[in-house]
């Protein structure tokens, strides 16, 4: 009977503290094995090249050089999965979604106190976001290129309060580990008469906003952290802040957003499930749902509740994924309507847009 592999991780953070408690919550599960670790990337690379990981934790702020030259080094030299450990700050938020850009495949977050107590209670999520890592497929943690971008109607014209009277499509979409990713390919090639869209990504409170911050940046859209009782505007993409579950609701002619808190649905909050439920009661057939790349099976039930109100549904494939573990579970229910890769995704959206007849 042949022993499983179990998954080699090297840990480099410069805190002794950290990298002792992670090697005892990662070496606790049967399939993990932390193979060394450093305090520093120069450290880490001279020990790695002798036993090359599976996985890589890695923290951003060291000395002698920092996580996301590191991170660029290592994505450029052998690509390899990259789990970034990062603190709970606005400092460190930014800098996280820097490595994610670089090709970082998931976020752990730790508190500046308590950490101890905090990775420990985190014992189960870090195993799993580990899991995940390293079943991730690299090649698309950073698309080779984006999809290509729509014609732009009225380019440089962002979204814009609308008449009160509306049929307008809602797009909904959820994804967590590639998300990133995957949402800025395919909201930086949508034009201003997108429709409004509504997104769940799984992501840890304080990132919300840099990422939304981020992709308005590069985007014809209007990309926003959504507040309670936004109104979802075509043009517009309202994401869910960390930390906090986000709905759609009727508001006579027009769909708003309720952003509020609550207990962590299939682990997660904010929970795709809970955006897309909302979506399949408020919005039923005036809806699109789409289910993007992630680990576990958010997001899935919820989908098939819109498909089931009469939505059009579609997951990316799994060709096209970082994980395939949240579309696997829609498509397994019989959830998605279609499965296309991420490069179709912009153009299957702009379906949806004001004034298309479909």
């Amino acid at each position: 009977m042949s022993i499983a592999k179990k998954i080699r991780v090297f840990l480099v953070d410069d805190s002794a503290v950290v990298r002792q408690v992670l090697k005892d919550v990662l070496d606790a599960a049967p399939d993990i094995e932390v193979i060394g670790s450093a305090a520093d990337p120069i450290f880490a690379h001279h020990r790695m090249v002798r036993a090359w990981p599976d996985v890589i934790v890695l923290d951003v702020e060291m000395p002698r050089m920092d996580g996301i030259t590191f991170l660029r080094q290592i994505m450029a030299e052998r690509p390899t999965p990259v789990v970034i450990c990062s603190t709970l700050t606005e400092e460190g938020a930014e800098t996280t979604l820097q490595a994610l850009t670089a090709g970082a495949v998931s976020t752990v977050s730790k508190p500046r106190v308590g950490l101890k107590s905090f990775l420990q209670d985190a014992a189960g999520d870090l195993v799993q976001v580990v899991r995940a890592a390293a079943q991730a497929n690299v090649a698309n943690v950073r698309p080779q290129s984006r999809a290509a971008a729509l014609p732009l109607v009225a380019a440089g014209v962002r979204g814009t309060e609308r008449r009160s009277m509306t049929t307008d499509s809602i797009v909904a979409i959820g994804t967590s580990t590639g998300g990133t990713q995957a949402l800025e390919a395919i909201l930086t090639a949508l034009p201003p008469t997108a429709p409004g869209i509504v997104v769940v990504q799984h992501m840890p409170e304080k990132f919300t906003a840099y990422f939304a911050q981020r992709l308005d940046g590069m985007s014809a859209l209007r990309v926003k952290e959504a507040e309670h009782d936004d109104r979802v505007l075509p043009g517009t993409a309202l994401i869910a802040p960390g930390g906090r579950h986000m709905s759609l609701k009727r508001d006579g002619a027009q769909y708003r957003v309720e952003v509020r808190d609550g207990p962590f649905v299939n682990r997660h909050r904010p929970s795709v499930d809970v955006l897309f439920r909302s979506v399949a009661k408020a919005a039923g057939a005036n809806a699109a749902g789409f289910i993007l790349t992630g680990m576990g099976g958010d997001g899935a039930r919820g989908l098939l509740e819109m498909r089931e109100a009469g939505a059009p549904t579609v997951a990316q494939d799994e060709r096209s994924c970082v994980v395939f573990g949240m579309p696997k579970e829609a498509i397994g229910l019989g959830a998605a309507e279609k499965i296309m890769p991420l490069a179709q995704i912009p153009s299957e959206i702009m379906r949806y847009a004001p004034g298309v007849d479909r």
